[in-house]
């Protein structure tokens, strides 16, 4: 057993902290539940469920009211996963992620000199990956739904044709992107106010959004991948030196995987597996730190923080090196979850000095080479239980939008490795396992997950945040299985961040005070404050089986219950 001294003076901070920062109500339902970014689209998903519907049903309804009222994430014009859990306790997951088009190459975002040129993979039309948004609703629809394809996309076209008042996050965010809006989409008037800033409560509409829905609804898939959407799509490609051709659109297939399930003490964690880090990431953290006494030691104290930061600082050496898309690498995911692996990951660890980033190298196995996101939880009446994080990468994506369709491409191509080492927009390195290749998924972060507690379902959690997502799952979960806190606390309860490269550890305000921050800068720790980490949604099944949501107040995020 790994020990060391614990103080009341660190549950005192804790608790102190923890206090500090809840500020939306705990809600309880018994009958079904939903927690999404945007309070429009998590009552779209409670009247689904409120109909008949299951929680796929829900799923599908709130991915289309996103589109609409939560533009900067939510999406047709992006990728996402699902990991899904039905009331038999059977567990699936659906990969579908965007794609690189198949004129993409490795080298095309260097210059002559082999020089990465950021803004290529980070905004405009080259940075735009094949879509799989709408293939991947329409494939768990298909498989899982109950109610009408058309009836859960309904809500969605009334929502843009009709507009519906922004909040106050959403004006913000949209007039932050006025001017880029303006740069890569010359002609176009897209979410830009007639005259002036948007402000809370203005009525945003969408028509252009609003008929490419309605051709969905009808067609399903088909209504995106061919016809007028697929024309469309492939027109601004052209126009603007994009890659995208309807041949990308229609070749596209959501992919139903095997998820990872992993062990924490009595608990079944259920992730992504890969092109997703998310769920061996999340799997190797909570087997880092599950031989310490963390709830002894307190959630905030200098122990715990310590063991969480160097598990995280390990984890992302392993994900730089080995993961990437599994149809085109081979990811060595039984051995990067041997617990074995894990605990000798560990074994160098100091409680009187920090780790250097320098001197930690990913694992060695023999036989292997070498931003913007929005999440929602799930669970119906029957337990049915939905973990969906879904994406453009960046805010608002590649700010490009399809002409005549009125909605917004991605840029997933950044989340590649446009050269083996060098960081993307997260500061996120890579390796030759997520090189670019045509047709290839990019690595992700998101981590929707799914626990259960003695076979019976315990919790639904994920999150948006770039490279914060794994830490933010991480720690929320840990927040309830390790620490006691209901789901609330657990979701507002500040977080920290460290990925490996920078070495440093980003945390939220109220996380670590002053002397916290002086003993641990001694051990050659080295701290960042940041605004803000991650949008956490989850839903915890109490004993009496009534459902308890967490919705993030560092957002519009909202539980929906009944």
């Amino acid at each position: 057993m790994k020990t060391i001294t614990f103080t009341l003076l660190n549950l005192f901070i804790s608790t102190f902290i923890y206090a500090q920062t809840t500020v939306k109500p705990l809600i309880e339902g018994k009958n079904g539940m939903v927690v999404s970014t945007h309070p429009v689209a998590s009552q779209v998903g409670l009247d689904i469920l409120k109909k008949g519907g299951n929680a796929i049903d829900a799923a599908v309804a709130v991915n289309f009211a996103l589109a609409v009222c939560h533009p900067a994430a939510g999406n047709i014009g992006g990728g996402g996963f699902l990991v899904y859990r039905d009331k038999s306790g059977k567990n699936y997951a659906l990969d579908y992620r965007e794609k690189a088009p198949i004129q993409a190459s490795r080298d095309m975002y260097l210059d002559e000199k082999g020089n990465i040129i950021p803004e290529k993979s980070q905004a405009g039309i080259l940075s735009v990956g094949v879509p799989g948004t709408v293939a991947g609703i329409f494939a768990m629809h298909q498989k899982f739904g109950k109610l009408p394809w058309k009836e859960l996309v309904n809500p969605a076209i009334e929502l843009a044709a009709a507009g519906l008042p922004l909040t106050e996050k959403e004006a913000r965010g949209l007039n932050r992107q006025k001017n880029d809006f303006l740069k890569y989409n010359p002609g176009k008037n897209y979410m830009l106010k007639d005259s002036g800033d948007w402000l809370k409560g203005d009525l945003f509409v969408q028509s252009d959004l609003a008929k490419t829905l309605e051709r969905v609804a009808e067609k399903g898939w088909r209504g995106f991948y061919k016809g007028k959407t697929a024309r469309l799509i492939a027109k601004e490609n052209r126009k603007s030196g994009g890659l995208i051709r309807k041949k990308d659109l229609k070749a596209y297939q959501a992919v139903w995987r095997n998820p990872i399930e992993t062990h924490y003490k009595n608990y079944k964690i259920i992730g992504m597996p890969p092109p997703s880090s998310g769920g061996v990431a999340l799997g190797q953290l909570l087997e880092m730190v599950e031989s310490y006494p963390l709830k002894k030691w307190g959630s905030n104290s200098d122990s715990t923080l310590q063991v969480m930061i160097e598990a995280e600082r390990r984890v992302y050496a392993d994900r730089a090196k080995w993961l990437g898309d599994p149809d085109f690498v081979k990811v060595p995911v039984e051995n990067l979850l041997d617990t074995n692996y894990s605990d000798s990951r560990m074994k160098n660890i100091s409680f009187e000095k920090a780790s250097l980033s320098t001197e930690i190298s990913n694992g060695s196995f023999p036989g292997y080479e070498s931003p913007e996101t929005t999440h929602y939880s799930i669970v119906d009446g029957e337990g049915n239980a939905v973990s969906i994080t879904t994406t453009l990468n960046n805010s608002y994506g590649s700010k490009v939008f399809v002409g005549g369709a009125g909605f917004l491409l991605n840029d997933e191509m950044d989340d590649f490795s446009a050269k083996p080492g060098s960081p993307n927009l997260y500061g996120l390195i890579g390796s030759k396992a997520n090189e670019i290749q045509p047709n290839k998924r990019m690595l992700s972060s998101m981590t929707p997950t799914i626990i259960e507690e003695n076979g019976k379902l315990k919790m639904v959690v994920g999150t948006p945040g770039g490279s914060t997502i794994i830490t933010s799952v991480f720690q929320t979960t840990l927040n309830v299985l390790e620490f006691g806190k209901n789901m609330q606390e657990a979701v507002e309860f500040p977080r920290f961040h460290h990925q490996w490269m920078p070495d440093k550890v980003t945390f939220e305000k109220g996380r670590l005070n002053d002397e916290q921050i002086q003993r641990l800068t001694l051990k050659g720790y080295n701290f960042t404050p940041i605004g803000g980490i991650g949008l956490v949604e989850g839903i915890l099944v109490l004993p009496n089986k009534n459902l308890q949501g967490g919705a993030d107040s560092r957002g519009d995020d909202t539980v929906s219950a009944y």
